[in-house]
């Protein structure tokens, strides 16, 4: 994966290496060159920050259902393994494409474009994903996620245990859990924020991610309370997850728009929770921010 020529852009207080495998965040680095992403390990998880597209999680049985027909996409959707084309890059920024093609529409057979977009001003990045329906008739039925993994503990000091996330709004609603097969449960499951802190611990991450499907918040901060933070911001995606291996050297905060089936669900696509009808000829945006705050 790494022979793969990378992506740089930068703004001097912040730089990113985009792999066109997937159109993934490889790594992010402050101005000093500190790294805030997971290396991707192989050992432990080898992801970084795939981009989750056309499902996010689990199908039921790997299998949806779609008009009266049966279609099988494996966990997170195939565009993470997918080869991006670098459309362009002007040392700031960087735009990266995916069409579809005979491979793709066998098991989602629909026309789109997939773009995704990294930009770099100040100690911010952005990243937009663009899914435009190229159908002429038909809604393009899709779910989109963001999953980057950053360092657990951020490298400024600060061990583990004095990292948090703080949210914008209080979250008191129930959380939900995944089974041993990564479809959704159907119990809800106490919070563990506190207020607007919620303390990361291994222990919560034992029975897989923490997921928020009634999250408040649009924006929350990451770290220790002294020392530089990352602030995420994920303006239009109604779901969270959080997740990590426990022990590992990262937390995944992923902004979804899309959810694992769950348990037993056999309906049909299009009206699969967290999914977006994208009416032909149109496109939506997915967008997600990290900034480093100092």
């Amino acid at each position: 994966m790494t022979d793969t020529p990378l992506t740089t852009i930068s703004s001097g207080q912040l730089s990113a290496d985009i792999h066109p495998l997937g159109a993934q965040l490889f790594a992010l680095r402050d101005g000093e060159g500190r790294d805030l992403q997971w290396n991707g390990d192989p050992a432990v998880w080898k992801g970084r920050a795939p981009n989750l597209f056309p499902i996010v999680g689990e199908l039921n049985g790997n299998q949806y259902r779609l008009d009266g027909h049966s279609y099988s996409l494996s966990r997170h959707g195939f565009a993470r393994n997918r080869l991006f084309s670098l459309v362009g890059s002007d040392g700031a920024s960087a735009l990266f494409r995916l069409d579809w093609d005979e491979e793709t529409f066998k098991n989602y057979p629909f026309h789109f474009q997939l773009d995704l977009r990294f930009a770099i001003t100040g100690t911010r990045l952005d990243m937009v994903a663009m899914v435009r329906n190229l159908e002429d008739k038909q809604s393009l039925p899709a779910s989109f996620g963001f999953h980057p993994a950053l360092r657990w503990p951020l490298p400024y000091g600060e061990p583990r245990s004095a990292h948090r996330l703080l949210f914008e709004k209080d979250e008191p609603a129930p959380i939900r859990r995944l089974d041993a097969q990564g479809l959704i449960l159907p119990a809800e499951f106490p919070t563990p924020v506190e207020g607007r802190q919620l303390p990361l611990r291994d222990d919560l991450f034992t029975a897989d991610a923490i997921i928020f499907d009634r999250i408040a918040s649009r924006r929350l901060r990451y770290g220790a309370d002294q020392g530089p933070q990352l602030e995420i911001e994920f303006p239009g995606m109604p779901y969270l997850g959080i997740w990590t291996k426990p022990g590992a050297g990262y937390v995944c905060i992923e902004p979804w728009h899309g959810l694992a089936d769950a348990q037993g669900y056999s309906g049909d696509f299009r009206a699969k929770p967290g999914i977006a009808l994208i009416p032909a000829g149109a496109e939506k945006q997915f967008a997600m921010s990290i900034a480093l705050r100092l």
